[in-house]
């Protein structure tokens, strides 16, 4: 007997069958639990997580260390515009596709028309890069919902097929039964009879009683019309299905605008934080230079009074001598 084929996987490099791998990157489950597929918390594309602590991606992380913590970008609003005001992923699109237009989904000026070959992947619609995302994830999940819906139509079929041959069955059983009970009637006493026909009447009762509690498969028509409501109804319940995941979508990213926008505000506020306190530092720096400088010249300015006092003295002292001097030779003379 021919064993099946083992393969290796390329993070634990452990061998396992093909159909335990990941489509994707050849992963095993222990190592896809272990190591997630997570969204960068700047581009916003996912990446395997090696760490539970790493939230970015190498390609950001590279950036971060050589430029720098990114800014919004001014199109799509997503913090990767590492070098000037726009990220790299709207720049090589502007680039190739020309200047951005109205997202259908989003309302932001941020989707790039990529004419025929990148419409078609979404129905015709121009959605930007997130939108296009969204949109396919829910186009997943809506085949996953109609695959199982399809499953479980095929299992209640099934079981009502298994009901009605139980009853056909169960119905040949009794009609052997009272063909039995009339060839035994005929040999039996008039008491005999009596007790035969009340325990095959509550037997029949009691047969009455039990098509009550069948269940609701048995109720639907065995004819073409059948499979035509059960379209209908997976057909409306797949429109729910992709409105509600639509609605969700949008809450999403109405929610991530909402933490981009609370990020630049805390970012704006932090800048007047710190512009405010090196504001203040700035100017009790001024009032002490303006303290010290005013000290310097009331002391400058008493020396020079005293100076001036001083002077003023011996000014004083002199003219006294010169006038005794005078009054000495006037003496002296005849």
């Amino acid at each position: 007997m021919a064993t099946s084929a083992l393969y290796a996987c390329t993070k634990c490099n452990q061998r396992y069958p093909f159909e335990e791998l990941s489509q994707g990157q050849q992963l095993c489950k222990e190592c896809r639990i272990a190591h997630p597929i997570v969204k960068c918390t700047y581009c916003r594309s996912e990446f395997q997580q090696e760490s539970k602590t790493n939230t970015i991606c190498k390609k950001c992380a590279q950036n971060v260390k050589q430029f720098g913590t990114p800014k919004p970008c001014q199109y799509c609003n997503i913090i990767a515009a590492f070098i000037g005001t726009k990220c790299q992923r709207c720049t090589n699109s502007e680039k190739k596709y020309g200047p951005p237009q109205t997202c259908e989904q989003c309302k932001q000026q941020c989707a790039f028309d990529r004419k025929e070959e990148g419409r078609r992947k979404v129905d015709g619609k121009l959605l930007c890069w997130l939108c296009t995302l969204s949109y396919r994830r829910v186009l997943q999940k809506t085949k996953e919902q109609r695959k199982g819906l399809g499953s479980s139509h095929s299992n209640s079929s099934s079981l009502s097929e298994k009901e009605h041959q139980r009853q056909h069955h169960h119905h040949h059983h009794h009609h052997r039964h009272s063909s039995s009970h009339h060839k035994l009637s005929g040999s039996l006493s008039p008491e005999q009879e009596q007790g035969l026909w009340k325990q095959s009447h509550k037997s029949s009762s009691i047969q009455k009683e039990t098509p009550k509690k069948k269940p609701k498969l048995e109720l639907k028509p065995s004819n073409g019309d059948s499979s035509s409501i059960a379209q209908s109804m997976d057909s409306g319940g797949t429109d729910n299905f992709i409105l509600i995941s639509q609605l969700k979508e949008e809450v999403m990213s109405l929610k991530r605008l909402l933490q981009q926008r609370d990020q630049t505000i805390l970012e704006k506020d932090r800048k007047l934080t710190e512009l405010k306190a090196d504001f203040q530092y700035q100017e009790s720096n001024m009032r002490l230079k303006m303290n010290n400088m005013e000290k310097a010249h009331k002391e400058a300015m008493e020396q020079q009074q005293a100076k001036n006092r001083e002077l003023m003295k011996q000014v004083a002292a002199l003219s006294k001598g010169k006038k005794f001097d005078r009054s000495g030779s006037s003496l002296l003379l005849p």
